[in-house]
């Protein structure tokens, strides 16, 4: 059974949904009995994305539990992303991730958001034409000092900042791409429909990187917080390179999925390295 709540501020932190108590009878340990009572509240909507959890000394009160327990259970929330816990401030429900298929499907971010009949929009930040430097010039396998035009934007979904990216496409391919409204488009739509660039494969990589302090302001986050880094080339049916792309994705909104089948060549394939 549970403890009864004695202060008018712990009968308010537990009120809220389902009532799930503890079954001191039963073979299921202690903290797996309280993580499924957080859960169920998590589930049902009674603590919602972003609210924080009561603290680990309101939870043994309402529940009559060890705070060993309290911690074992909101560490395996925290490792399964139920919860976040941030240093000197408690325990937070977290945003649900959003899967992407960016890594293992030639498409854009608005065909990912687009499929989960969510809203993405564009915050122009820079939509000019510069000489591209010797690592875009690399990617691009253009010369050195090659026009380029430059497309950076911060990508919000349903209003909130999730991705900021800066994608290269060469002048000669798109010549009045510079002048076209990108806050609604999707860039590899006008690249095929206007351009008749047909992009037929990619080579791209994930990291984990820090914010820093001018990602962290532009995606409202912390400047230590993680951000999946994804780069990109995308090819024509000719094997050309036609655009490239460096996205940061919000670690605690995305995640990417991959699937992968076993072949039964036995061939070892050569690890890459980059650098």
């Amino acid at each position: 059974m549970t403890v009864p709540v004695s202060s008018p501020a712990l009968r308010d932190a537990g009120s809220a949904g389902p009532t799930v108590e503890i079954d001191r009878g039963s073979i299921a340990p202690l903290y797996l009995q309280l993580k499924d009572v957080l859960l169920t509240q998590i589930r049902s909507g009674s603590i919602k994305p972003g609210e924080q959890l009561p603290g680990e000394h309101v939870l043994c009160t309402m529940h009559g539990v060890s705070r060993t327990v309290v911690r074992q259970a909101l560490s395996d929330l925290e490792l399964e992303s139920v919860v976040e816990r941030r240093k000197g401030k408690g325990t937070f429900v977290a945003h649900r991730r959003v899967a992407q298929s960016l890594v293992q499907h030639l498409g854009g971010l608005h065909d990912d958001i687009k499929a989960m009949g969510r809203t993405l929009r564009s915050d122009v930040r820079r939509q000019t034409i510069e000489l591209a430097d010797p690592q875009i010039a690399d990617r691009l396998r253009v010369a050195v000092r090659t026009p380029v035009v430059v497309l950076e934007r911060l990508r919000l979904v349903d209003g909130e900042p999730w991705v900021y990216a800066t994608s290269h496409v060469p002048v000669a391919l798109a010549p009045d791409l510079v002048t076209l409204d990108m806050s609604e488009q999707s860039l590899y739509e006008v690249l095929h429909h206007r351009y008749g660039l047909s992009l037929a494969s990619s080579d791209r990589s994930v990291e984990a990187v820090q914010a820093g302090s001018e990602l962290a302001a532009a995606l409202g986050i912390d400047e230590s917080d993680p951000i999946l880094k994804l780069t990109s080339v995308s090819y024509d049916a000719d094997g050309v390179p036609a655009e490239t792309f460096v996205a940061h994705h919000r670690g605690d909104r995305s995640r990417f999925e991959v699937h992968l089948t076993r072949t039964d060549d036995a061939a070892v394939s050569t690890p890459m390295y980059l650098v």
